[in-house]
């Protein structure tokens, strides 16, 4: 089928809930996709912060098509090697005891909510079940994930919502601590907005929404989602403030495509779940605990968190340079790879000149530039998205 055939046989048979772009990607490797007619792309959406080690990587290829000979599914009523050898190789890297395991970061998340309640209920008082999320957070699309998220837009159609809730500002920790009731049982916060548009709280915000939680005896619950597995130059984006969770989400980078999430969680909280209490049927299956070992080890032994350093600091260093000389740039923001250009008008007419000119990035809550491309990209591949963007908003 040629490309106007294989979208319109798409567009009849699948429900209407993306707002796609009219190109069909056929393949992909390293930082670049081609589309059905042969045309190549630079990716700096990498399926919004998934491919960090770009696509079809060696490793995790070899590790799929090696599992898929061996086992490819069974019950989690049974043991399975490359489970456990990621559930170690994800609690030796991190502040966790404990991990469970689950198919994206809406059920990751959907889980640490299910935990936070249980071990209130059994350790805080059964009045102690509300979580305090941030304005403009997104923490999924489940009933209890978009309740979470403090984007209406999100929400809007799916009343009544969840009870148990509340939503304070980010980055502003007087209203988080004037939230804070006798109900509260813990905060659930991103350590940077990814779709609220890459949103970056002062330094010193996380450590200081530990200690708050700490001196209500409440929980710090972190959404690593789209930050966590080296996205922002460290594994975990809360390296970077020095503190540690309670409990902490993960999924997108974990299997660098392949489809997986994780809940990790200290002893301490962990065993409030017992048998029967949480599942999930393709949860830790070999195919993604395979992919998502190539995919951690490859990112732990072969430099990328440096690398991610170094090419966030260069990208940005080159926007900004770019900001001078074009004013509807307002803003350049992010940390590692994780990057956004705020805008002073709609984003969207950019992101469709860049793709006819072999760029893909994205554009979040309007205004916003994402760039999340995969952690192996060059600066050769940077000055190429520079040059493209600077053509882009001539005259704009």
């Amino acid at each position: 089928m040629n490309e106007k055939e294989l979208m319109a046989l798409a567009d009849e048979n699948i429900m209407n809930t993306y707002k796609r772009f009219p190109i069909v990607l056929v393949k992909g490797s390293g930082q670049k996709v081609w589309d059905v007619n042969g045309k190549e792309y630079l990716d700096f959406v990498s399926g919004i912060a998934v491919c960090s080690l770009g696509h079809s990587h060696p490793k995790v290829v070899a590790a799929i098509k090696e599992q898929v000979e061996q086992l490819t599914h069974v019950s989690n009523l049974y043991y399975t090697e490359p489970q456990a050898r990621l559930a170690k190789l994800l609690v030796d890297n991190s502040f966790a005891d404990k991990v469970f395991f689950c198919n994206s970061g809406a059920e990751a998340n959907e889980a640490a909510i299910k935990l936070a309640r249980k071990y209130a209920h059994e350790n805080l008082g059964d009045d102690k079940f509300e979580l305090i999320t941030m304005k403009d957070s997104f923490h999924g699309r489940t009933m209890a994930t978009i309740t979470a998220t403090g984007q209406e837009k999100f929400q809007f159609g799916f009343t009544p919502l969840l009870d148990g809730f509340t939503y304070v500002p980010f980055n502003d920790l007087a209203a988080l601590e004037a939230a804070i009731s006798e109900k509260t049982c813990g905060i659930m916060v991103e350590p940077i907005q990814g779709e609220g548009g890459v949103n970056v709280p002062d330094l010193n915000y996380l450590a200081e929404v530990r200690n708050i939680c700490d001196r209500h005896n409440i929980l710090l619950i972190l959404d690593e989602v789209q930050t966590g597995i080296g996205r922002t130059g460290k594994l975990f984006a809360y390296e970077h403030s020095g503190v540690k969770p309670d409990i902490m989400t993960l999924a997108k980078a974990l299997g660098n495509g392949f489809p997986v999430g994780a809940m990790l969680a200290t002893n301490k909280i962990a065993k409030a779940f017992v048998p029967g209490n949480h599942a999930s049927t393709f949860g830790g299956n070999p195919l993604a605990m395979a992919a998502a070992v190539a995919t951690l080890e490859t990112i732990l032994t072969e430099g990328l968190l440096d690398v991610c350093r170094q090419r966030g600091d260069y990208f940005q260093e080159q926007l900004r340079k770019l900001q001078t000389k074009h004013k509807i740039i307002k803003e350049v923001r992010g940390r590692g790879l994780m990057i956004a250009c705020g805008l002073n008008i709609e984003g969207g007419e950019i992101v469709n000149e860049c793709m006819k000119k072999g760029l893909l990035i994205n554009c979040t809550g309007g205004k916003t530039l994402r760039f999340v491309p995969p952690l192996v990209i060059s600066g050769q591949d940077i000055d190429q998205v520079i040059n493209i963007l600077d053509e882009v908003m001539e005259g704009k």
